[in-house]
């Protein structure tokens, strides 16, 4: 997992409530197991005119003008704006890689569903939250700025905007750590490695029979 520490991004806002994880990476894509190769089909079912399937060359697809992720200029935008209640429905961590494939790394809300926050974390995504005025106010502000840009500090835990206003935002001590780090369930295992072999060798002096 990528480490995390200082971003500074192009901001996409995608004004909908209540968006779900099949709206996120539609259910027949679920499919694969490997974290990547998801991005192409985030958000399918808005982002084309036809029905998405896998192994359908996307690049031959119509693609909908009007979805915010295929206007021009949020091309290349790592941090997505969304309203309350992101990440809702069925708790596929396929959602988080679809958005990482898709190149996002900061995902800020008002609130988001508890199992897709989670997932997030373990995926090297950091989903932010903050009060809805703010969201309100930073949506007015990228409509009205073509390039619009946020600087995201983790360690400092603020996010700063082109004008100089200053957002502080909360994250657990432990996930900031992981993420400051670049560690995910795997990684965090592979730091006992040694602690691991050495109870394994003991463990099969003391009971060869198992």
């Amino acid at each position: 997992m990528d480490k995390f520490t200082l971003l500074n991004g192009l901001v996409m806002p995608m004004d909908r409530a209540n968006v779900d994880t099949d709206a996120i990476i539609p259910k027949q894509f679920l499919k694969s197991i490997k974290r990547s190769g998801f991005g192409p089909n985030a958000f399918d079912e808005w982002r084309y005119l036809d029905h998405g399937e896998p192994g359908m060359d996307n690049s031959k697809r119509a693609i909908n003008p009007e979805f915010v992720l295929n206007q021009p200029r949020y091309q290349g935008a790592q941090i997505l704006l969304a309203r309350e209640n992101f990440g809702c429905g069925s708790s596929r961590e396929h959602a988080p890689w679809a958005l990482e494939d898709c190149g996002f790394r900061v995902i800020i809300a008002p609130s988001f569903a508890d199992i897709f926050f989670n997932n997030c974390f373990k995926n090297g995504l950091l989903p932010i939250r903050l009060d809805a005025t703010q969201v309100d106010g930073l949506f007015k502000a990228v409509e009205a700025h073509i390039g619009y840009r946020l600087v995201i500090d983790l360690e400092k835990q603020t996010i700063s905007t082109p004008d100089g206003t200053v957002y502080p935002f909360e994250v657990d001590a432990f996930r900031k750590h992981c993420l400051l780090n670049g560690l995910d369930d795997i990684g965090l295992t592979l730091q006992y490695v040694d602690e691991i072999a050495t109870f394994e060798a003991r463990h099969r002096a003391a009971q060869p029979w198992l």
